[in-house]
Order: structure tokens, then sequence, then C-alpha cells
């Protein structure tokens, strides 16, 4: 591979903080097995982004509620309804709904009370209704609804109508920075691009892309600069890197460059003593990325790491044609993936210490766009799974799914989130250790909300 400019080398060499394939043994981290002891009180959040827009909608159905039932939803949908008969069913006390019929693993683990739902979650300023949204007050309203870049900005941010340079997960590890005290690898980890939500004020991401990316590995400075098995180029970028050029951005860059090498070749070696038996489904680029996870996980003892945070970004969610296959596919493979993780905790022994869940930009609209497809919208529905999560049920409010409701913003479904995302992240921070004094540090519209603990973790 060659490097065709300084930012492309720098922006390769940082997302190489580690090849699960690489090769190269560290004596020196191999000395560290004597502190392989479990960690105590370890906890980790994992965030699966369903990037462009999950329709949940198709997600998770009414079947028969106290407030709305099947032919409800039918009527809305048209002609994206998924058949009764093919719905996964899963109670919410006498309430009954249904999963996807491509979501049996999830059913599973929902009804062994390892997942919970959270109905209509979104961007929110502060509490809305039809009325207060129709006024357009944009002291009220999220700024550019319905924008890609702009929703998945804020909801990473959890900054629903202003400008941010950091996101709510770095903002839970600059928190959580004493809990990683003498951690030799970074606390938050990525195995995809992203955006806000890893980066924090003081605290920055690794990204350990997984075999299923084509990101070349690394062995060292060789690698990346397209020269292997040689030691003088490797010696040659070293030399660089330390030299003294009197250029503040150049040597910022250039230590950027070597704490990614060192990343790389630290978290190399330690994967070597990785013995994870669990089996991820295969051509599944999630499953991949929670395996990288898993395998992190594996070796948190030796990273020095008490407190993680992972991101996994799973795309193609957005869905104006062909929403009835395409959703299928990426469903699918939502549901294994996520069934294998849950595998690889128990595995580790770590299930109550690790929750997982989900995350979209928006949702779409209930009324389709055309015969086959649908549109950006706002409030949607997620998954929270692990051991320590209150599972078996439903949290937050389900909206209506009459067409012009109280709960829809236009006249096609377009939910008014009843649930903000600011809630639903102080519910996990607070279950990761952050106090409720500091809540507004990460979540500055905390207080404009009733309730800032909604239960799903014990």
């Amino acid at each position: 591979m060659m490097i065709r400019s300084r930012r492309e080398f720098i922006r390769e060499t940082v997302r190489s903080a580690a090849a699960l394939g690489a090769a190269g043994v560290m004596s020196r981290f191999g000395q560290m097995n004597a502190l392989a002891a479990t960690n105590p009180g370890y906890q980790a959040l994992v965030c699966i982004f369903l990037s462009g827009g999950n329709d949940g909608h198709n997600t998770v159905i009414p079947i028969s509620t106290a407030q709305q039932n099947y032919s409800l939803y039918a009527q809305g949908r048209q002609g994206l309804a998924l058949a009764q008969a093919s719905l996964l069913p899963i109670a919410n006390g006498n309430d009954v709904y249904g999963l996807h019929p491509s979501m049996p693993e999830m059913q599973t683990l929902y009804n062994s009370g390892a997942m919970a739902v959270l109905a209509n979650v979104g961007n929110l300023v502060q509490p809305l209704n039809r009325d207060a949204y129709a006024t357009n007050n944009l002291a009220l309203v999220p700024g550019q609804l319905f924008s890609h870049s702009d929703q998945m900005n804020q909801w990473q941010s959890a900054i629903p109508n202003g400008i941010a340079s950091n996101g709510w997960g770095g903002r839970l590890a600059d928190l959580m920075q004493s809990q990683n005290a003498g951690a030799i690898f970074p606390p938050v980890t990525n195995s995809a691009d992203c955006g806000l939500f890893c980066t924090g004020q003081q605290t920055f991401p690794a990204t350990v892309p997984p075999p299923l990316s084509g990101l070349p590995g690394v062995t060292g400075m060789a690698t990346i600069v397209g020269v292997q098995n040689s030691s003088a180029p490797t010696a040659g970028v070293q030399q660089l890197l330390t030299f003294d050029n009197g250029l503040q951005l150049v040597q910022a860059a250039n230590g950027i460059v070597t704490r990614g090498n060192n990343y790389a070749t630290t978290l190399t070696g330690l994967l070597q003593t990785s013995s994870l038996t669990t089996v991820f489904p295969a051509n599944n680029p999630l499953a991949a990325q929670l395996q990288t996870v898993a395998n992190v996980m594996s070796v948190r003892s030796q990273l020095g790491l008490t407190r993680q945070i992972f991101f996994c970004d799973f795309g193609s969610f957005d869905t104006h044609g062909q929403q009835l296959e395409t959703q299928q596919a990426l469903l699918q493979q939502l549901s294994q993936a996520v069934l294998a993780f849950y595998e690889a905790t128990q595995e580790m022994g770590i299930t109550q210490s690790v929750t997982t869940f989900t995350a979209s930009e928006f949702g779409r609209t209930l009324n389709p766009s055309g015969t086959d497809g649908s549109d950006h919208a706002w409030g949607n529905h997620h998954f929270i799974l692990g051991g320590g999560v209150q599972g078996g049920k439903f949290y937050g409010t389900f909206p209506s799914l009459v067409l012009g409701s109280e709960n829809d913003a236009n006249s096609r479904g377009t939910l008014i989130p009843t649930t903000s995302i600011a809630q639903y992240g102080a519910t996990l921070a607070q279950w990761f250790g952050v106090s409720a004094a500091n809540l507004p540090t990460v979540f500055p519209n905390i207080a404009n909300f009733a309730s800032s603990n909604l239960g799903f973790l014990g």
C-alpha cells in the first residue's frame, strides 16, 4: 500500500490501532500475564449504530395491546406491512408485540430476560408534543431534523440544538479515567468509522478493524509505508517521527502516528493469547466487528482497563426502496451477530458486566414512500442486551400508529419521540458508574426531563 500524502499516512496509521491477523510477538507484554486476574468492577458498553435510519415500524410491531392492534399497523403500513403470521411474538405484560421474522435469536434473548425494548426514543431538546412541534419553535425542536449527517451527529453527541466537538461516549470515558489509571490502551475502541460518539475532551479512541473490513494488517511501520521484511524503512520512519523540527502541528501529528503504532503493536501481541472459542457467523460484517470487540475484551486485564466503550457501525438501513428485502437481510445479520456476542460474554464470564445497545440516527415513516420504501422520520425503537438488563419487557411509551395522532409530527407516522436520547444514555451512564451529579457533563439537556433513569438496568 503506497501512502500518497502525509494526511493519508497519518489516517492509515491511526486506523491501524491493532490488526487481528498481524504477526509479531512482544516479550515485554507477554510478561503481563501476571495481571490477567479479572479486573474488579469491570464494565463495558457496546453501541451498535444502525446507520441510515433503521425502520423501527417493521422491527417491533403491535399485535394485540391495550391501545392498538395489528390491523392499525397494517392500515398505516400498506404495502410494507409484514404478515401477522410471520411475526415473532414477544410479550410485554398482557400486551403482545411481534419482532421482525428475521430475528429469532433476539426473540429468544428477549424471552429469556436478557434483552429489553426501549420504545420511541430520539433526539429531543425537551419533552415535545404535536402542538408544540407545529409552532416550529427552534428553541424546542432539534435542528436539521431528517438529515442523516445532522441527526447522526446529534445522536452521538447528545446535543440536539448546537454544534458539538465530542460525543457522549467520549465524555463518559473522560469521567472514568480514574477507573483506568495505568491502562496501556485507550478506553474507547471502534471497529469502523466512528463519528463524534467516540471522541472525548481528554480521551480519544483506537480503531481496531475487523478481518472483513479489508484494511491492512499491521506488523509495524514498514507495513504501513508499503515495504515489508525490511528494517531500514522502519528505522527511517521512526527517525522521522522522533525528529524535532520545531513545528508544533507536525510534532503533534508525529505523536499521533507513534501512539497509533504502539497501540497496534501492543494489542497485536496480546490478541495472540486470546482463547475465545465462540463461533461467530461467517459473511456477516457486524458479527466480524463484534468478534473483534470480544477479542479485545478477552485481554482487558492485560490492557489495564476496567471500563471500556465500543462502537460498531452497521450500515445500509436507508431504505427508500426495496425495504422489505434489504431490511430482512440486515436484521437477520443483526440478530445472529448479537446472539453470538452474548454467548462470547458468557464464555468470558462477563455477561453481567457488558451492556449492548442499538442506536440509529432516526426512524422511518409508517406510511410508505412509493410502494416499497419509507422516508426519514424521527422516533425509533431500540434494544438493550446484557446480563444486567431488566429484560423481557418494554420501556418508554409505545406510540400510537394512527396517522395524524398526537405522536405523529405530520400525517405519515413520523413519530415524535416520547423518550430522549439523553434519558437513554443517562440510564446507561449511571450503570457504567457516572454519578447523577455528573450527568449534565455528559448530557447537557438531561435536566429538561423528569427522569434520568429509565429502569432497564439493575
